[in-house]
């Protein structure tokens, strides 16, 4: 089994979904009162995609670049650094946002993937690819859900394609965050120049109240039964 960091955030099927219910609105207002399941998935989707900024990058600035550690059971790690660019200011109707992910080292060198998703749900994103060894442009269909993304444990349904409307949410209350979060530990004999300062665990969510949802998918036989997220009550 593969172990994954991401030292900052990274967002690099034919899916038709189950409801017509609209996609996430740029514009959606922070909630009044205690806020359903759905509305509290909808603000993560919100903050996690950007809605709040027509325009985001995350690019290398000195040393310091997005860096991801890939490590399977039993061998040394490997990384890949990435940039990425993210445009949601669109007002064409069709478009809602461009994200490019860039690789700048590793096996991906100079490759770059292009992600368009539409405003209109029921249609696919559309994927485009920079391959530099052929100096050409590939594009391929959205891949499946359930597809590893990069190599890691992540899939493409947990880094870029699943939307709210795609799972059926509950409410399981307010508890208070006990634990702390975890990171990758690698011995410094396998760290290479990209691996010198990796963070350590943190416990800056524990003692938070947070709202425990419940989410399970609407389409049958899927590749998960469903997930739980724990969702800082004040910030989502």
């Amino acid at each position: 089994m593969k172990k994954v960091f991401i030292s900052a955030a990274i967002a690099a099927l034919s899916f038709s979904p189950v409801s017509l219910m609209a996609g996430v609105s740029k514009d959606l207002p922070m909630p009044s009162g205690t806020p359903s399941a759905d509305q509290i998935i909808e603000q993560v989707y919100f903050v996690n995609h950007f809605y709040a900024l027509k325009n985001f990058g995350i690019k290398k600035k000195g040393k310091n670049i997005t860096v991801i550690v890939s490590r399977t059971e039993g061998k040394s790690p490997t990384t890949l650094t990435v940039e990425r660019y993210l445009n949601n200011d669109y007002s064409d109707g069709k478009v809602a946002s461009k994200d490019v992910a860039i690789f700048r080292s590793g096996k991906l060198k100079g490759t770059g993937m292009l992600i368009t998703d539409y405003v209109d749900d029921a249609k696919s994103q559309s994927y485009a690819i920079w391959l530099p060894a052929l100096r050409k442009i590939r594009r391929f269909a959205e891949p499946a859900h359930d597809d590893a993304w990069g190599g890691t444990d992540f899939t493409f349904g947990d880094v870029m394609l699943r939307k709210p409307q795609h799972e059926s949410h509950k409410l399981l209350g307010t508890e208070t965050f006990s634990g702390c979060l975890g990171a990758m530990d690698v011995p410094k004999s396998q760290r290479n120049k990209y691996m010198k300062k990796l963070p350590e665990g943190s416990c800056v969510s524990k003692s938070k109240e947070v709202f425990k949802v419940e989410s399970t998918p609407k389409k049958d036989n899927w590749w998960y039964d469903n997930r739980v997220s724990y969702v800082d009550t004040k910030s989502f």
